[in-house]
């Protein structure tokens, strides 16, 4: 029997941004409104969880450990040390965290490797970990992430490379002049996240103005937005309305 003062179980889920025990409820940072979107009773984990941090240990399983093993004598365990900071695998795929000074001498490799040949770059995409993690927790941790996808059409693999960068230096070296599919892949990229593909063609926004100010998917980039008058109620943008966090 629960009085009505009572707020575990969905009731507490129900209601505002609580954290504990390495999870956060709810969406908006909003508690006793009555929220009926039922993101109230989203749970998630806490800032630094959203990133792995640790490495796998071999053997990774499954035709893994054979591509792992042609990179190494592709480049040579010296460089594949140096490039490679760690390795994770989850859910099924594979991802080699890439030194971004490597970074070009790992997908020549990957590509041209009789036992690799991924031969298409099929994504590169960018992530924002302000508040989830990376390398290091400290104030200049390289919160931008660039995320590429190979492909073997010859094996019919496909793994993860992923490089982090720092918002105070967001270079990465180009990887067109491997893969010309990454050409837009990293210009849009660069517009939405700020992130610089040194030797890149044409490194020019693809979808902002030239003139745009800010990266528009970077997790300090202000929502916006103007008050908008409705049945005589005005709804305030969305930065001054709720907590997003």
């Amino acid at each position: 029997m629960t009085g009505p003062g009572d707020r575990s179980g969905a009731d507490a889920s129900r209601g505002a941004s609580s954290s504990g025990g390495g999870f956060r409820k709810g969406a908006f940072g909003v508690s006793g409104s009555g929220d009926t979107s039922g993101f109230g009773g989203l749970v998630r984990v806490e800032p630094g969880g959203a990133v792995a941090l640790h490495s796998t240990d071999r053997p990774y399983g499954g035709w893994f450990d054979e591509v792992t093993d042609a990179l190494i004598d592709a480049v040579g365990a010296a460089t594949y040390a140096a490039a490679v900071q760690r390795v994770l695998v989850d859910r099924g795929e594979i991802t080699y965290f890439v030194a971004r000074e490597h970074l070009l001498t790992l997908v020549q490799a990957l590509r041209d490797d009789d036992a690799l040949r991924f031969e298409l770059c099929s994504s590169v995409s960018g992530v924002d970990y302000l508040d989830s993690g990376g390398p290091a927790a400290s104030a200049g941790r390289p919160r931008l992430h660039v995320v590429y996808h190979l492909t073997s059409m010859t094996f019919r693999r496909r793994i993860r490379l992923e490089v982090a960068v720092t918002v105070e230096d967001p270079h990465v070296p180009s990887v067109s002049s491997v893969y010309p599919t990454a050409d837009w892949h990293e210009r849009e990229t660069h517009d939405m996240f700020g992130i610089v593909f040194d030797g890149h063609p044409a490194l020019t926004r693809i979808l902002m103005p030239d003139d745009w100010d800010g990266f528009p998917q970077r997790k300090d980039y202000p929502l916006g937005g103007v008050p908008v008058e409705y049945h005589d109620a005005t709804i305030p943008p969305p930065d001054t309305r709720r907590s997003y966090r």
